[in-house]
């Protein structure tokens, strides 16, 4: 009997460590943590407790050569914003300076911040969300714009919300600046770039046309629409090392940056 019982503990126990792993339905899931407890079918990544992060392959497109950072859970970002001014089949994507043709838009279309060139090295450009659902697809081809669930992997996989930004952000006070109207002494705030993700501050356009934020303020599309006239992005802040989800500020007529995930 006390031998029974003894073979029904351990069963249960390796049924317990193997639940996690058996529950994980991403096969890039290597080093899983058994000790998480994921009940619903989700990934956690882990490698010693460290970020995991290698060179990518990187890609040329419409002119121009992307690096590219391969992280630990099977992801391949691009580590700069997109600057291209074609969709992968080579159509143009219209650059609209005019404010009031930007606010009417319901088709793709570019800006530099404040229609200045000098920012797009190395903040890239700026693109409504309809460059980005446009089936031509804004990225070169064997890449897309990330969905908002993709979007939550990388977050996830960087220790969360809270402080997932701070592993995202580049570091140093060149680019990340802080407000030009209301300078602040540290205005990169727990920035360690530990996933080579290099995020800059590249700033927004707002739907009405005008500019906001360059050095303050990084963000970045996804393709997964919210309603009719939102989409879902994600957002950085100087000021912190939180990283945000919105919709209700991501009117599909505003210009955001854009990041591609390799298929």
């Amino acid at each position: 009997m006390k031998r029974f019982c003894f073979l029904a503990l351990v069963c249960l126990a390796i049924i317990s460590c193997n639940k996690d792993i058996e529950g994980c339905t991403d096969s890039s899931a290597v080093n899983y943590n058994s000790d998480a407890n994921q009940d619903d079918g989700s990934c956690q990544y882990f490698e010693g407790g460290e970020i995991v992060t290698n060179p990518g392959a990187g890609v040329t497109f419409n002119g121009y050569t992307y690096t590219s950072i391969v992280l630990g859970n099977g992801q391949e970002w691009m580590a700069e914003n997109l600057r291209t001014t074609t969709y992968a089949n080579g159509d143009p994507i219209p650059n609209v300076t005019d404010a009031d043709q930007w606010d009417d838009l319901t088709t793709g279309a570019w800006a530099h911040y404040n229609h200045d060139s000098q920012y797009e090295n190395p903040y890239g450009k700026l693109y409504n969300w309809y460059t980005v659902n446009d089936p031509r697809n804004v990225c070169p081809t064997g890449w897309h714009v990330p969905t908002d669930d993709e979007w939550t992997v990388l977050i996830d996989y960087l220790g969360g919300e809270l402080v997932a930004g701070s592993k995202m952000k580049s570091t140093g006070t060149q680019y990340w600046y802080g407000p030009v109207s209301n300078p602040v002494s540290s205005p990169n705030t727990d920035a360690t770039n530990e996933s080579g993700f290099s995020a800059l501050p590249g700033g927004f356009r707002l739907k009405t046309g005008a500019f906001s934020s360059i050095g303050s303020y990084a963000g970045w599309w996804s393709s997964t629409e919210y309603y009719s006239d939102n989409a879902w992005n994600r957002n950085l802040s100087y000021s912190s090392g939180l990283v945000s989800r919105s919709s209700h500020n991501s009117r599909k007529r505003n210009g955001y940056s854009v990041r591609c995930l390799r298929d």
